[in-house]
């Protein structure tokens, strides 16, 4: 870890001059751009390649600056901020009329969160300005987790890298679509992370919605309610599939037709062929979810015909409701088997 009060100053200078700077949270890597700064946010879309209708996430250091790019701030929210943030939670509420409609991809909410890691909240501060940070990376693929992901993306004279380390959380921020007091609605969860439905209800004493992603629309004619929420993401370039401890002779079926092959699982598996590797998946929830972007970067790079990844099976979800999350992120990075 290397960035520090001197590293802060630089990242501060750039965004000022409208650049854009990679900072660590503690979930993955932020690409930031000033919110309020239109040409820096185009900015952050063109290096992505990300598509216009995917909304960005604007990280705040804390309520108040939260109410600077959002038009209500409800009792429901300022709950949620008081016990989980900084914390890998995203809140979607209505957005700010000086909110340029790029951030939001033209759709009248924004999601607001407040990053639990000490650098980006030093940089929040010496800013004292929003900053827009969909992950580090190009769009729809592996989010980094590290420094060197980023490096290994962008050339460095187009982004200032904050190093802050490894994240510790490791997939992004569970998100939360707060309805307007008047409607009377319950909260949705509209992408799975770290923080649980069950937290969320504790603290809002009601029930909460999980939207899957069957009830979600991928219409690419209408903003996204939130980011994250696009069927293909997260994926390594390397064709990937998925699969469950009951599918796993098909996946050595899929697995003899490839010559080099990497297999993600979370127990050891007989492997045919010595030009494929086996990569343990750790059995925690949590320790899963800060590893899992970090091994698919490792096994892409070793260039493979195919990556098979092991999805949390019933038992596992029924044990800790985090690895809804991990699971989430396996849906969207790799193909179904089957027979």
């Amino acid at each position: 870890m290397t960035a520090g009060p001197e590293e802060i100053a630089l990242a501060l200078a750039m965004l000022k001059q409208g650049g854009l700077v990679a900072f660590p949270t503690e979930t993955v890597y932020g690409l930031g751009a000033d919110a309020f700064d239109q040409h820096a946010v185009e900015k952050v879309f063109r290096l992505k390649g990300r598509p216009s209708h995917n909304p960005l996430i604007v990280h705040v250091s804390g309520p108040e600056m939260a109410k600077r790019v959002t038009s209500d701030w409800p009792t429901d929210a300022q709950r949620l901020a008081d016990a989980l943030w900084p914390g890998p939670l995203s809140i979607v509420l209505p957005k700010s009329p000086k909110l340029p409609a790029i951030v939001t991809a033209g759709g009248p909410t924004v999601a607001v969160r407040c990053p639990d890691h000490p650098t980006t909240l030093a940089l929040l501060e010496v800013t004292n300005t929003p900053l827009v940070g969909p992950s580090a990376n190009l769009s729809g693929g592996v989010s980094p987790t590290r420094a060197e992901h980023v490096y290994d993306v962008f050339p460095n004279d187009e982004v200032f890298v904050l190093d802050g380390g490894p994240c510790r959380g490791g997939i992004e921020s569970t998100v939360v679509l707060l309805p307007a007091p008047e409607s009377h609605g319950l909260a949705t969860i509209l992408r799975p992370g770290l923080i649980t439905p069950e937290q969320i209800e504790k603290i809002l004493r009601t029930s909460v919605l999980v939207a899957t992603h069957e009830t979600l629309s991928s219409d690419r004619t209408q903003p996204l309610l939130s980011p994250g929420m696009l069927d293909r993401h997260y994926a390594p370039h390397t064709p990937a599939l998925r699969f469950v401890e009951t599918d796993w002779k098909h996946v050595a079926a899929r697995l003899d037709h490839s010559q080099r092959a990497v297999v993600l699982a979370f127990e050891p598996r007989t492997l045919n062929s010595a030009r494929h590797s086996l990569v343990i998946l750790p059995n925690d929830a949590g320790a899963c979810a800060a590893a899992l972007y970090a091994l698919l970067r490792d096994a892409d790079a070793t260039k493979p015909d195919l990556i098979a990844i092991e999805s949390p099976g019933p038992a596992r979800l029924a044990s800790d409701p985090r690895w809804f999350a991990v699971a989430d992120r396996i849906r969207r990075a790799a193909t179904t088997i089957g027979p």
